[in-house]
């Protein structure tokens, strides 16, 4: 094993203290381009709620998590929510020689 001591320059740099949030909860997470739903702990802030198993978690709704996302599923897809492609086409449309 290979032990680091100090330099003599070295800062020592402490973690502050009761910085991070104590309101932890299970929260369910729904992927709204395939319905997949999964539980974590988060603080995050909601208004809608959804029940799992008949237990009743706060709701945060994604356009795109780990079970959809191209470079973890490998399957290359074109999401495009309300309209961003068309949008973005039209504005730079001007642009075009």
């Amino acid at each position: 094993m290979i032990k680091f001591a100090p330099r003599k320059n070295d800062k020592i740099i402490k973690m502050r203290k009761d910085i991070h949030p104590e309101n932890y909860r299970l929260v369910a997470f729904k992927d709204m381009s395939n319905d997949e739903v999964f539980l974590t702990k988060s603080t995050a802030n909601t208004k809608e709620t959804l029940e799992v198993d008949g237990v009743e978690y706060p709701l945060v709704k994604l356009e795109i998590s780990r079970t959809s996302h191209p470079f973890y599923t490998g399957k290359s897809k074109l999401i495009d929510t309300a309209g961003r492609i068309d949008k973005f086409k039209n504005k730079y449309a001007k642009f075009k020689k």
